[in-house]
């Protein structure tokens, strides 16, 4: 071929990401970085100063900070590394001279592929106590193990959304003796094994967001120290506590205090039976699930987990005050109090009932029986010309007064927006309606149907409805 002839022939050579399929241009790839390069990434040290300087000559090597003072890397006692593209640990003995007293790291969705490499990190932080490993798909060593002094001092752990299966995490934490706050939300964990010489340490376990099988369960109801348990969205509708019989106290689960079941598929009042059974349940959060009473109120509803609940003091995140329980309690003797004496009253009372309403015996022994005239109903007329002080506040509008009405308790909740509309000049489309009551302080109860009286929210005179619009 002659010089005239000759054609400029352009190669251009790509890569392959070593985790993924995709090609990257050479000028662009980048397999990650070790742990101090990530941090003088993401706390703006000089990289120029560095590249000058040997690190591995001074342990008292400064870090710049944009907008705050000069530190030292030595003081860094949290390390935020999620995100980033850490996949190692780097030179051999830097990050105990560089970070040595970091007590929380985080390390989620970064380029770790394996526990080798994260401890490769952690045994060099000997002051470690909390470890953030979500959004990570790390393959587990062939000898646990053998990397348990590199998470010695580890007493959180964070795996959320990392698709480990429950067997995964018993073997993994024989490498975590210490581990007293393990969360492994958003897994492929369905069910549950008992934990055999393994986090025995554990107070607190968030297992939500799992497909959890309803009886496995009971698999961790051992775990010695376990005061902390959140089984939300994990699907549950049933729990039983066998080893107990209605009104008396389970030898499992004896630590727990404190436990999550929202947004869950409990639709049966058995469930929370069971779960008086528990000696030191004493914070309590069931919200999104479907526990109605007979009268379809919610706040009837929240009345009767109270008085189920003898020893749960905060419920839904709200504190129990004492009217509130004695409230409650008497509200639900007058409640069940026809279905006691056709089960038996003071004579000998069915198991039945005794089954389904384990606490009725206590309450009576507390309170005393119901007078026969406390069971009665009330007569249509008398509940349809019965008038309520409610006082309408206005949360959103601190400049508005509040106003007091008497209203009849069979009035729709239609008609009194009608009412507010004409006060407030405010279409009634665009309000909402809450109520509160002194004696259940701290708690706001929806009104979400326009076609529902006053009455049947158990609104009372003396409530407090809080109106807002859009």
């Amino acid at each position: 071929m002659s010089s005239k002839n000759k054609c400029l022939v352009l190669v251009v050579f790509s890569v392959r990401h070593p985790t993924g399929g995709s090609f990257i241009r050479p000028g662009k790839a980048s397999f990650g970085v070790d742990y101090l390069a990530a941090v003088r990434q993401v706390y703006g040290m000089d990289t120029e100063e560095v590249l000058s300087e040997d690190v591995s000559s001074s342990s008292s090597k400064k870090i710049k900070w944009f907008g705050i003072k000069e530190r030292s890397s030595e003081s860094l006692k949290s390390v935020l590394l999620n995100g980033s593209e850490v996949n190692g640990c780097g030179a051999d003995g830097e990050i105990r001279k560089t970070t040595p007293n970091v007590e929380w790291l985080d390390l989620s969705g970064t380029l770790l592929s394996c526990w080798e490499d994260v401890a490769s990190i952690t045994e060099q932080l000997v002051r470690l106590e909390g470890l953030q490993l979500s959004s990570n798909r790390l393959s587990l060593p062939s000898d646990c193990l053998a990397h348990r002094q590199a998470f010695c001092s580890l007493k959180v752990l964070v795996l959320n959304s990392s698709q480990l299966t429950w067997p995964q995490i018993l073997q993994s934490a024989l490498m975590w003796p210490q581990v007293e706050d393990l969360s492994v939300a958003e897994n492929s964990i369905t069910e549950l094994q008992r934990p055999e010489g393994v986090l025995q340490s554990l107070k607190s376990l968030n297992l939500s967001g799992n497909p959890l099988e309803q009886d496995s369960v009971i698999s961790i109801s051992a775990l010695p120290r376990l005061e902390n348990l959140i089984l939300s969205n994990t699907g549950l509708s049933v729990l039983r506590l066998e080893d107990a019989a209605p009104g008396s106290q389970t030898s499992m689960f004896p630590a727990l205090k404190k436990l999550y079941l929202d947004n869950n598929n409990i639709t049966e009042w058995d469930v929370v039976n069971e779960l008086d059974k528990l000696p030191s349940l004493v914070q309590f959060w069931c919200r999104g699930n479907r526990l109605v009473s007979s009268d379809g109120n919610p706040r009837t509803a929240n009345q009767m987990l109270i008085a189920k609940l003898g020893q749960v003091v905060t419920l839904n995140g709200c504190e129990i005050h004492h009217e509130d329980r004695r409230g409650a309690e008497l509200d639900y003797i007058k409640m069940f109090g026809e279905a006691w004496l056709k089960a038996g009253g003071r004579s000998q009372i069915s198991s039945q009932f005794t089954s389904q309403h384990p606490r009725y015996q206590k309450l009576i022994d507390k309170y005393g029986a119901p007078e026969e005239g406390e069971l009665k109903k009330i007569e249509p007329f008398a509940l349809k010309n019965q008038l309520l002080k409610i006082t309408f506040v206005f949360p959103e509008d601190a400049g508005r007064k509040p106003i007091e009405k008497k209203l009849p308790a069979s009035m729709l909740v239609q008609k009194v927006k009608g009412l507010l509309y004409r006060l407030l000049k405010v279409p009634a489309a665009d309000l909402k309606l809450t109520y509160t009551s002194p004696k259940m302080v701290g708690t706001e109860f929806e009104i979400d149907s326009d076609l529902k009286t006053l009455q049947f929210y158990s609104i009372e005179d003396g409530d407090q409805v809080l109106v807002r619009w859009s």
